[in-house]
């Protein structure tokens, strides 16, 4: 969802292990908006998923079917995370099978919950890589670690918009958060939030959005982006938008938005809309 930061220094990949890297990203950012529709397109039917615990000095162990997992999520109602891998190893054997090792920190809403230690073994089938199976280590972060990051919770935050979950999106802010759109009349509260990114999925069943800077003005902040997708929702035109923005927020004393300001050019998108 975003590019690494200036300090980081990516590692060369080969195009092979970019495929790689970029098929676990996908995965990882599915799981994150417990989007299960987009899991099922990179995983094989009998995948399954290994996690192993650490809970006061000792550890346990749990395998699951991925439709074990399927169905535990239907039945709760989950919030969303950001799992961001720091540091990969892949080895891939005879261009059809590769075996990913993955050290991450889970976020949620910004702050780091867990260390988790993935090894993921995927498959390609048809020219495509999925996953065969998941497996995971979760080591829980001690309290003074906890830190607020402004730039995973606004990271997260976009991740929130490609979830097809609009009340993902509505929990970044506080219950009686605002999110004004333009000159447009601002949403008021979890609900009307809620309905504002509902409008935006249903529009553009495909849309992305990526964070692409995060500018600190004064007591706000700037969240900029770029929203990608097709209108194909319902009464759709089925042309293509590609258009970028900011939101402008004031968050609370928990880091939470209180008041968002969103601009982009409302002019440029409509003519992209109908194709002109």
């Amino acid at each position: 969802m975003q590019a690494a930061t200036p300090e980081t220094i990516e590692p060369t990949w080969t195009k092979e292990e970019a495929e790689i890297k970029a098929a676990v990203d996908n995965l990882l950012i599915a799981a994150g908006n417990y989007d299960l529709e987009a899991l099922e397109s990179v995983i094989f039917e009998n995948t399954n998923l290994g996690i192993s615990s650490l809970n006061d000095g000792g550890w346990s162990n749990s395998v699951i079917t991925i439709d074990e997992y399927f169905e535990d999520v239907k039945n709760r109602k989950p919030l969303p995370y950001c799992e961001i891998i720091n540091d990969y190893d892949i080895l891939v054997s005879e261009s059809q099978m590769a075996f990913v090792r993955g050290d991450a920190i889970v976020h949620r809403f910004g702050i780091p919950q867990t260390r988790e230690i993935n090894h993921f073994t995927l498959l390609k089938e048809n020219g495509i890589w999925k996953l065969l199976n998941i497996s995971f280590t979760v080591n829980p972060i001690t309290e003074e670690k906890k830190k607020f990051d402004l730039k995973i919770f606004a990271r997260s935050y976009a991740q929130a918009w490609c979830s097809k979950r609009p009340e993902f999106v509505a929990s970044y802010f506080s219950k009686d958060g605002s999110l004004q759109v333009n000159n447009g009349a601002p949403a008021q509260g979890t609900e009307e939030i809620t309905e504002v990114a509902k409008g935006f999925m249903d529009a553009f069943p495909d849309m992305i959005v990526t964070m692409d800077s995060i500018v600190p003005i004064a007591n706000k902040t700037r969240f900029h982006w770029t929203l990608t997708g097709t209108n194909t929702g319902p009464g759709g035109t089925g042309n293509k938008v590609k258009i970028s923005g900011f939101e402008e927020w004031t968050l609370n004393e928990n880091q939470f938005i209180m008041e968002s300001k969103g601009n982009f050019d409302e002019e440029d998108y409509n003519k992209q809309l109908e194709g002109l």
